[in-house]
């Protein structure tokens, strides 16, 4: 394993972290709360110290699953890393049938209630990096929620903070003004080999700025692990089942065309956390891992060679031409 340091702190991330969505929130199956809890344990075991939640995941499971693990423990916390969201409200909103936004609230006694909620479920008195949960614009314009990120800095209850975007709520110019005109220290955003934009602008941006990023969702949701073809089907509590047809047979073929990433030693699933490592203004990536096999998998990736400017070339002409494909579809 890897490690790279959050900008402007001494915060030290592995370069493959663990995003425990995937384990707590039954978008990806079946959640087995003894299973998630030994796969965070290995995790740590492979070298990975950054654990990333929220904690609307599992209405506060994500958050408790760390501490279940023991990675919150006396002898353990100065070892990890670990981040968390708040913003949504929903101790008082039911979550509805479907996939639905609650509603969010960025008043002062809310997010010192969901702070302490999440410090109290984590086991600690400090989180690491405390992320803004898809902040919309509103949120991005409000001075009194950003010097109270600031405060809870100087209260020692969390060393840094950014935004955590997610497309079609609030997207490229929220995290274009938090990292220019909020100065955020890490921004987590979506990117990989088929989907990279608006994370191009956020690279350059961050570049320019002196900020972090991390990356969620660096297999496209699966896709570049290399396992699916035009035939493959999902659980029914699977979230990718939901998704039309047509993303399932177009990603499949442009998969094949990056084919040759496989050939240097590495999977084409660490190929793909290779491509996002490619840019040193990522910290850290959150590769989806539901089990042991794509845990070691992942883990080894910052190991295996890095793309060549000849493979980073390539990629760069397919994605610019949609691997050939018309009509083009990008997120």
């Amino acid at each position: 394993m890897r490690y790279r340091t959050i900008h402007g702190t001494d915060i030290s991330v592995s370069e493959v972290g663990f995003g425990v969505w995937t384990i707590t929130t039954g978008w990806w199956g079946d959640v087995d709360r003894q299973r998630s809890v030994n796969l965070l344990r290995e995790a740590f075991e492979f070298g990975i110290n950054y654990f990333d939640t929220a904690d609307t995941y599992g209405r506060g499971f994500g958050e408790e699953v760390l501490a279940d693990a023991g990675l919150t423990s006396a002898g353990m916390r100065d070892k990890v890393v670990i981040s968390t969201k708040f913003g949504y409200d929903f101790y008082n909103h039911a979550e509805r049938e479907g996939q639905h936004e609650r509603p969010q609230n960025w008043s002062e006694e809310f997010l010192r209630f969901a702070l302490e909620q999440s410090l109290r479920r984590l086991g600690t008195d400090y989180i690491d990096f405390i992320q803004l949960h898809n902040p919309k614009s509103d949120a991005i314009d409000n001075d009194a929620l950003f010097e109270l990120l600031e405060e809870f800095k100087r209260e020692g209850k969390v060393r840094a903070y950014g935004v955590a975007l997610g497309p079609a709520i609030g997207w490229r110019q929220e995290g274009l003004r938090a990292i220019h005109e909020r100065r955020v220290q890490v921004v987590q955003m979506i990117y990989n080999i088929l989907e990279q934009d608006p994370g191009r602008d956020f690279i350059a941006a961050a570049r320019e700025a002196g900020s972090s990023l991390v990356v969620r969702v660096p297999h496209s949701s699966g896709m570049l692990e290399g396992h699916y073809d035009e035939n493959t089907t999902f659980p029914e509590n699977d979230h990718r089942r939901h998704r039309p047809k047509e993303w399932l047979v177009e990603g499949v073929r442009k998969v094949e065309q990056l084919r040759f990433l496989e050939e240097s030693g590495r999977t084409l699933g660490q190929a793909a956390l290779k491509f996002c490592l490619a840019e040193p203004e990522v910290v850290s990536t959150l590769p989806n891992i539901y089990g042991r096999e794509q845990l070691e998998e992942f883990a080894a990736a910052p190991d295996t060679p890095d793309l060549t400017d000849e493979e980073l070339d390539r990629i760069a002409e397919l994605y610019e031409n949609n691997f050939g494909l018309a009509p083009a579809s990008r997120r």
